[in-house]
């Protein structure tokens, strides 16, 4: 009995008589033949298991096509084709930029640490009044045992949930992702979470007008129906109502594969942008920029903006505008 080990897990056993063994070295055509046996099922057992990976879904640098279909949702925005991990071998690479009225933050650039008064959470800031802004946009990473801390006094908060489930303990809410809520200036919260959870948060001071507040708001995204475009093809929902008393919304829009904005727009609302699936091109000013999941747009007043979905695949992003306030 002679055993052949391949080195991952398989072994093949062939057996050979001793009239056999005798013979050998007066048969090479026939050693060849019987080799030939031996290597055929190995080569087509390999073939088998590299085409498995490939079905898996192996993306790297070199294969960002791969299929996610079978991935959770969102599963871009915390685990980018192109991380840190990949561009190791690439000291000094980034498809980052910041400009006067605009900046793109790639997931390879986005520093995280400790989230101050937060337990056991690290957060990224990618948008804040350093760099031209009136709010904050920041990702939060919580693990087992965290828990949220208060934003200031008078500023509201919205967050968004793209991994996994937390508990919201003002509402008593289970989380699951894509799921939202809106917690007006001043409201008493805190967030928990028992497991990996990536959370997208918007804050800025709340502009008072007359007597009228918002109201605490949670949801998920499906629930919002699709609102009309005029002049637009791309889907469209609102998260939060377009009365008076919110100042800015968070949009969800879709664009198949080819659709793009049909308004090269230009006006005095600021946007922060999370690109939560699939890729394309976006227009900041006079440059053009390659986009993809996990990918960070801030655009200042007035910045001509315009985008362009890509590839195969629908692209998704959740975008801050501020609303309902007089530029004066």
């Amino acid at each position: 009995m002679a055993r052949i080990a391949t080195g991952i897990g398989l072994s093949i056993y062939t057996s050979c008589s001793s009239s056999d063994r005798d013979h050998t070295h007066q048969s090479p055509l026939k050693d060849k033949m019987n080799l030939r046996s031996l290597l055929l099922p190995l080569l087509l057992f390999l073939s088998v298991i590299k085409g498995k990976k490939a079905e898996e879904g192996m993306c790297s640098v070199f294969a960002p096509s791969c299929d996610t279909d079978s991935k959770p949702l969102y599963v871009k925005v915390t685990n980018p084709t192109l991380n840190p991990s990949c561009l190791q071998d690439l000291p000094g690479f980034t498809r980052s930029v910041f400009e006067r009225d605009h900046a793109l933050i790639t997931p390879e650039s986005q520093v995280f640490s400790p989230l101050p008064d937060w337990i056991n959470t690290s957060g990224a800031y990618l948008i804040t009044p350093a760099i031209g802004a009136h709010f904050v946009m920041y990702l939060a990473k919580m693990q087992e045992g965290s828990k949220s801390a208060l934003p200031p006094k008078d500023v509201e908060r919205c967050i968004h949930l793209k991994g996994f489930i937390m508990i919201l303990t003002f509402y008593f809410s289970v989380f699951q992702v894509d799921s939202y809520a809106y917690l007006p200036p001043n409201t008493e919260h805190s967030m928990k979470c028992d497991e990996l959870a990536t959370i997208v948060i918007f804050e800025r001071r709340y502009a008072q007008i007359g007597i009228n507040v918002p109201e605490l708001r949670i949801g998920s995204t499906d629930e919002h129906p699709l609102l009309e475009t005029p002049g637009e093809i791309f889907e469209l929902r609102k998260l939060l109502p377009t009365s008076g008393p919110y100042d800015f919304n968070i949009h969800i829009m879709d664009f198949n594969p080819g659709e793009y904005l049909n308004v090269k727009e230009v006006h005095y609302n600021q946007h922060g942008l999370l690109l939560l699936e699939g890729h394309g091109i976006y227009r900041l000013g006079d440059k053009w920029y390659p986009v993809q999941a996990g990918d960070v747009i801030w655009m200042a007043p007035f910045v001509p903006q315009w985008y362009c979905a890509l590839g195969k695949n629908r692209s998704r992003y959740l975008l801050y505008k501020d609303v309902n306030r007089n530029p004066l």
